[in-house]
């Protein structure tokens, strides 16, 4: 069975994000083994400098690496855009060559340090367009859950 990891920054602080988070983990359960890791996110003033912004994507870099294992995927806006047949194929694909694990990375509302970039085997963008940051954690699950219907011939994706 694959392991999926999802290494983001942050807690979900509202409840209906949870419960969407909830029930799409509870769907994933009978595809593939599904962790969740946050990673507390740096504290910064209301009107950051780009060197206390940067200074905090090194801390949480630091904890993020500590955290992910095989095939890394960060999500950042300069990424790939895949659709969800391709993103399908290439986690298929990923466990025919042997992959066991593969690490999905959110970060914090500022990105993700180079570091982190730099790790990863794929920089997915889920879009062109701007989404609140703790949304990436329910679509992700949901495009997730999508990629097994799809390789599973499910009804779901039409």
């Amino acid at each position: 069975m694959l392991n999926i990891r999802i290494v983001a920054v942050g807690k979900l602080k509202e409840s209906y994000l949870q419960s969407a988070c909830s029930e799409y983990l509870k769907r994933l359960n009978g595809f593939c083994s599904v962790k969740l890791v946050e990673i507390d996110e740096c504290r910064l003033s209301d009107a950051p400098s780009q060197k206390e912004i940067e200074k905090a994507l090194s801390v949480e870099a630091k904890a993020i690496l500590k955290n992910v294992q095989g095939y890394v995927i960060a999500l950042c806006i300069e990424g790939k855009q895949l659709g969800s047949v391709e993103l399908s194929e290439l986690v298929s694909e990923l466990g025919v060559m042997g992959n066991s694990t593969i690490s999905f990375v959110i970060g914090s509302s500022f990105g993700l340090s180079d570091e982190v970039k730099n790790k990863a085997d794929l920089r997915l963008s889920m879009s062109k367009m701007t989404f609140p940051h703790q949304l990436a954690r329910v679509m992700l699950l949901e495009q997730i859950y999508r990629v097994f219907q799809i390789s599973h011939g499910g009804k779901y994706h039409k």
